[in-house]
C-alpha cells in the first residue's frame, strides 16, 4: 500500500525495541501495557510517544510502544502468540490483519464495543464499524482510513471537452482521446509483485460489481463482472498507459512529470502532489515555477461505476485499534479510548492526507490540520472544498473484497501471493485472455484458501 516508506522491524529486534514512553512519566506504575503500532515511521513514532506520555501522566499507566512493519506483522504476531507474549493493544491495523487475528482467536471482542459505546457509537462512521464487525461483535475500534482515488488533469479534460472519469465509459474515452503528444492517457500499476496493483485493480473491479467471493465463500473471480473488469483494466494498460511493469512509484513519477493525463493512487499522494515533500516533488514543466500547479490542476474522482455495477464504488482501507485476548483489559480500554479522544487530533494530524477520521467530530477540522513532511500546510489551503468533502465522507462508502463476507484472512493471504496482479500482467503481456486470466486467478485463490488453517 502506498503508505510512504516504512521501516523494517525484524522479529529478533522486536523484544529489544520495547521502550517506555516519556522521560517524565512515573518510574513505578501500578500498571504497564505494551502497544504495537504499524505507524512506525520515526516522526510518527515520536508523536505517538508524546501522546502516550500524556496518557501516562493522566492515568499512571506506563506504555511500552513498539513499531512493527506492516509487511512483517503476520510473522511477529505468530511468534508472539506462540511465546505467550502478545501486546495488550495493536494500532493502525488494516482490515485484513484484524480478520487474521480474529481467525486465530487472538482478539478481545468485548472491549472494542465498550470503547465505542462510551465514546458514542453515532460519532463513528457506520461503514467503518460495519467493516470491523463479525457476527454482531465489534472486533476493533476503527480510527481512520485512506481512499483510493482517480486523479485527472483538469486542464487537459477541459480543453478536450471531457467529463470527469467517474464511469468506465468516461474513463476509457478520456484515456483514448488524451493518449497523444507524448502524454499517456493514464498511468496504471501492472507490476505482478506489487500489492498496489492489487489495490488499484480492486478499485476498478468493485466498480463493476466484481467480488472475490460470494456469501458462501465461493471464489467468484471468473464471474462476468470480473472478466469485464479484467478486460477493461488490461485494455487501459495495454493501449493507453506507459509501457512496462508500472508500479506504485513509477505511476506517481509519471503523473508528477506531466506525462500522463490520469492515474489511480491513494489519498497519501495529496501532500506530495502539492509540493510538501522534498523527496517526492512534482517535476512537470509548469511545476518548476509553482510547486502547487499540479495539485491545482488535478481533479479527483472518489467512486467509479462500471456497466455491471449497481452503484459507484470505491476501494479504501480502514485502520483500527485492537485489544488482544490476553490484554490487561481495563488499561487497554483506557488507552484506546484516550487515543480516540484526547489524543485523536494528534493521531490524525500525523498524516491527515492518508488518515481520514472515522469519528465525525473531527471530520470538520480534518482538512485544516497541517499536512506534509518538509513543508506543512492544511489540505484546505490547496484543494477545493468539494474534493475534501468527498474525501471526508469516503469512509462511509468504502467497499472491499472478502471482508463483508467474512473472508478477511483469505484477503490477507491473497495480498501475500498476489494472484490477481499476476493474472492481470499475463493479459497485458499477451499470454492470457481476460477469460483465461479470470480462471487462473480463481484457481490460484482457491489453492490459497485450501492452505489457510
Amino acid at each position: 500500500m502506498p503508505k510512504k516508506v516504512t521501516a523494517v522491524l525484524s522479529v529478533a529486534l522486536l523484544a529489544a525495541s520495547v521502550a517506555a514512553c516519556g522521560e517524565d512519566t512515573p518510574q513505578e506504575s501500578a500498571q504497564t501495557i505494551t502497544v504495537w503500532t504499524e505507524e512506525n515511521l520515526a516522526d510518527r513514532m515520536n508523536v505517538q510517544k508524546a501522546i502516550a506520555a500524556d496518557f501516562t501522566k493522566k492515568t499512571g499507566i506506563t506504555v511500552n510502544l513498539v513499531g512493527v512493519a506492516e509487511d512483517q506483522f503476520s510473522q511477529v504476531v505468530t511468534s508472539a502468540a506462540a511465546a505467550g507474549d502478545l501486546p495488550d493493544v495493536i494500532g493502525a491495523l488494516p482490515l485484513a490483519a484484524v480478520r487474521e487475528l480474529e481467525a486465530n482467536d487472538l482478539l478481545d471482542t468485548e472491549t472494542p464495543g465498550k470503547i465505542v459505546d462510551a465514546l458514542g457509537r453515532d460519532t463513528f462512521s457506520a461503514r467503518a464499524l460495519e467493516l470491523d464487525t463479525a457476527d454482531g461483535k465489534l472486533l476493533a475500534v476503527p480510527s481512520d482510513g485512506w481512499a483510493q482515488l482517480i486523479l485527472y488533469r483538469k486542464d487537459l479534460f477541459e480543453k478536450a471537452g471531457l467529463e470527469a472519469p467517474d464511469t468506465y465509459e468516461r474513463l476509457e474515452a478520456a484515456a483514448k482521446k488524451l493518449n497523444t503528444g507524448g502524454i499517456a492517457g493514464i498511468t496504471l500499476a501492472i507490476a505482478p509483485k506489487d500489492s498496489f496493483t492489487a489495490q488499484s485493480f480492486e478499485h476498478v473491479a468493485l466498480a463493476n460489481g466484481c467480488q472475490l467471493v460470494d456469501n458462501s465463500g465461493n471464489i467468484t473471480l471468473d464471474s462476468p463482472p470480473c472478466v469485464k473488469a479484467l478486460e477493461f483494466y488490461s485494455n487501459l494498460a495495454k493501449n493507453y498507459s506507459v509501457k512496462g511493469k508500472q508500479d506504485v512509484d513509477s505511476t506517481r513519477a509519471t503523473y508528477f512529470a506531466g506525462k500522463a493525463a490520469m492515474t489511480i493512487w491513494s489519498s497519501f499522494i495529496l501532500d506530495e502532489m502539492a509540493g510538501l515533500r522534498n523527496d517526492a516533488l512534482p517535476s512537470c514543466a509548469e511545476c518548476r515555477d509553482d510547486k502547487k500547479w499540479l495539485a491545482e490542476n488535478t481533479g479527483v474522482v472518489t467512486a467509479l461505476k462500471g456497466p455491471d455495477g449497481s452503484e459507484p464504488a470505491q476501494y479504501g482501507e480502514i485502520v483500527s485499534w485492537t485489544v488482544t485476548q490476553d490484554a490487561n483489559k481495563d488499561a487497554a480500554q483506557k488507552f484506546v479510548s484516550f487515543m480516540m479522544n484526547e489524543g485523536y487530533e494528534r493521531w490524525i494530524g500525523m498524516a491527515p492526507e492518508g488518515k481520514v477520521p472515522t469519528r465525525k467530530e473531527l471530520a470538520d477540522k480534518w482538512n485544516t490540520l497541517p499536512a506534509g513532511v518538509d513543508t506543512k500546510k492544511p489540505l484546505a489551503d490547496i484543494y477545493p472544498a468539494e474534493v475534501l468533502d468527498a474525501l471526508r465522507k469516503s469512509p462511509d462508502t468504502f467497499a472491499r473484497w472478502g471482508i463483508p463476507q467474512g473472508q478477511g484472512k483469505l484477503v490477507g493471504a491473497t495480498m501475500g501471493e498476489l494472484p490477481v496482479p499476476k493474472a492481470l500482467s499475463g493479459v497485458v503481456g499477451g499470454s492470457l485472455t481476460p477469460q483465461s486470466a479470470a480462471a487462473q486467478a480463481k484457481t490460484d485463490v482457491e489453492t490459497i484458501k485450501r492452505g489457510i488453517r
